[in-house]
């Protein structure tokens, strides 16, 4: 199968540097729109949409290689080698920063640099680390997944934008939850949620900055210290704003960060919708 179909990759700009988004459970590339153009003049961007979510071949999509996240990881390395991609920005959100960090340790050549976004290497909490739920949230959030995604998506959507995001984004990412088979949903939110890749993320040596926000219910600002304390060359800024998806509710501070990050310090006050 031809992956850039399968994965409905779009690529946009041109320039020295690769920037490679991807985005995280319940969205599609669209969910970049504020974002990634501001980076248009300055490289070439990459979207696609990880399979089973947005324009993606669904019939691509494989229960036992979607088992775990590497199944994801693994298509963003034939993505990368399929556009003959090296050393590119990685911009993960959320879950696709963990499938960033799988993907650069299968193959650093790939990735030179990776910004993530609301990362989370593990939901649930333990003896020693909190990750924002008990064992018992998360079943409850799996049981409501299964018995009805409609309305886990009507509910989770106000916690996904956080008080900066107003109800046509919280509607926007509803929309695209719905829009996702429901058995495809329902086994990623579970590879998602029972995931634990904190090892992984110890052995990480990319040039990293990570994203948080002051208030977020689903990547506590625990999850951001534990991440900056894990990735050795890391660093971690914190967005005075809650929710899970400041690329949307907040693109400008966003991009500021990203461009910064990238030795890009031009002005970015007309660069997002």
């Amino acid at each position: 199968m031809d992956v850039l179909a399968r994965n409905n990759v779009t690529r946009h700009g041109s320039g020295e540097l690769t920037f490679v988004f991807s985005h995280g459970f319940g969205c599609d590339q669209t969910m970049w729109r504020r974002v990634a153009h501001a980076f248009e003049a300055h490289g070439s961007v990459i979207l696609f949409d990880l399979v089973g979510a947005g324009h993606s071949d669904a019939t691509a999509y494989d229960r036992t290689r979607y088992a775990t996240l590497h199944g994801y990881a693994d298509d963003v390395i034939e993505i990368c080698d399929a556009l003959g991609i090296k050393d590119a920005v990685f911009i993960g959100h959320s879950v696709s920063a963990t499938i960033g960090v799988l993907s650069a340790l299968k193959r650093p050549d790939l990735i030179g640099r990776m910004v993530m976004i609301c990362p989370s290497p593990r939901y649930a909490n333990t003896d020693t680390y909190r990750g924002g739920f008990s064992a018992e949230d998360i079943q409850e959030l799996l049981d409501l997944m299964d018995k009805n995604h409609l309305d886990w998506s009507a509910i989770m959507a106000p916690t996904v934008m956080g008080a900066d995001g107003d109800k046509a984004d919280q509607d926007d990412w509803r929309d695209s939850v719905c829009r996702t088979d429901p058995d495809i949903a329902k086994q990623f939110a579970r590879v998602t949620f029972e995931s634990d890749h904190r090892a992984d993320y110890q052995k990480l040596k990319t040039e990293t900055l990570i994203i948080g926000c002051r208030e977020d219910a689903l990547a506590p600002a625990d999850v951001g210290d534990f991440v900056n304390w894990a990735v050795k060359d890391s660093t971690l800024l914190t967005l005075e704003t809650s929710g899970h998806c400041p690329h949307v509710t907040v693109p400008l501070r966003v991009i500021d960060a990203i461009r910064r990050f990238v030795g890009d310090t031009s002005d970015v006050r007309l660069s997002a919708a």
